[in-house]
């Protein structure tokens, strides 16, 4: 079964706290972003080793398993635009279709303990990269395709929703 693609835009959760999880982005410090990061990563494992983890609870929704692997993702392409941002002036941000992916890479056939490890380390990784940004370089600039612009430290506050919303998510 197919999932309906999400073509929402969410930068909205730079202004208000998302109705949905509850999560504040715009409350949110960017110097938080590591901590929560890493909080966010240490309840996936315990998600990825439930026995219903590629059970879908309906027709419109992802699995934990495909959750954890979108999260896995997430982490692993902000890191990437992180370092874009940091490394050139202003770059426009490669698409990435969450939806395609999760098609192409079979997310709901993945070994959960591989996701599970690789979601880990993929926050870690990102978490540490946040840490490392210089002082004066969190206004630097990159932009989506659709003309979304961020700044290193909107980036941040953006990009942590996503994996708050999608434990949140699996925890309902």
């Amino acid at each position: 079964m197919v999932i309906v693609p999400d073509t929402k835009n969410w930068t909205w959760v730079l202004e208000r706290a998302c109705p949905e999880c509850g999560f504040g982005s715009s409350a949110t410090e960017a110097i938080d972003v590591p901590r929560l990061t890493r909080e966010n990563a240490a309840a996936w494992p315990a998600v990825l080793k439930r026995a219903d983890v590629a059970v879908r609870p309906d027709a419109e929704t992802w699995s934990a398993l495909e959750y954890g692997a979108h999260v896995r993702d997430v982490f692993r392409i902000f890191a990437g635009r992180l370092a874009l941002m940091l490394a050139e002036d202003d770059p426009e941000f490669a698409n990435w279709d969450q939806d395609a992916t999760a098609v192409e890479e079979r997310y709901n056939e993945q070994d959960p303990a591989v996701v599970s490890a690789q979601l880990v380390e993929a926050a870690e990784s990102i978490a540490s990269a946040f840490e490392r940004v210089p002082d004066g370089q969190w206004g630097r600039t990159g932009r989506r395709s659709d003309g979304s612009g961020f700044t290193v430290d909107t980036l941040a506050r953006y990009y942590i929703h996503d994996p708050v919303h999608h434990l949140f998510d699996v925890n309902r």
